[in-house]
């Protein structure tokens, strides 16, 4: 309570407490702000509004099991239907093991035993599936430097998430492949 104090005084507002024996304590906090007037307001943003990601079909490859779970319950949150590869070898037995469409992107792991998610990448790249071609491969990395997103690109991957997520990075990258799909479909 005395960091909530603190910023709420930097803010220029104020805590107010009524606490009540045997039935509760109610804390109310109230911080002054101004109005800008001069907003715009643009009704196609409200129109548009966030893509959902409700029952799409996603391919996580990850080989830690934390983060398979930490993942996994993420995506679900937001509707997703999730399936796990283990590794990319896993992936790949999975992914072509499916029916084509089955899958509306695959989140992939870079470093991972037996099968690394370049080398998955690249074999889901040059495979004759149709939706092997065109299907987005996110790649999830602890490695962030520029170089380490480029080797993924080179391999075929589309775009690049940096671990340890944060959720609504990777809600709005989702977001975006998903509204792309869409548009071209």
């Amino acid at each position: 309570l005395s960091i909530v104090k603190l910023m709420v005084d930097n803010l220029g507002g104020r805590i107010e407490i009524n606490s009540e024996q045997g039935v509760g304590t109610e804390v109310s906090v109230t911080i002054p702000f101004k109005i800008n007037k001069d907003a715009i307001y643009d009704e196609q943003d409200e129109e548009e509004g966030e893509v959902s990601l409700e029952g799409v079909q996603i391919l996580l490859v990850e080989d830690n099991h934390i983060n398979q779970m930490v993942a996994q319950r993420m995506l679900n949150d937001i509707g997703a239907v999730v399936t796990v590869a283990n590794n990319g070898e896993q992936a790949l037995d999975i992914f072509f093991g499916s029916e084509q469409g089955t899958f509306d992107l695959i989140l992939m792991d870079i470093m991972m035993p037996v099968l690394d998610g370049i080398s998955a990448t690249k074999a889901i790249r040059i495979s004759d599936r149709e939706d092997a071609k065109k299907i987005p491969i996110i790649a999830m990395t602890a490695n962030a430097f520029a170089e380490d997103a480029q080797k993924c690109i080179e391999a075929g991957m589309d775009k690049h998430i940096a671990k340890p997520f944060e959720a609504d990075k990777v809600v709005k990258v989702l977001q975006e492949w998903v509204k792309k799909e869409h548009h071209e479909n």
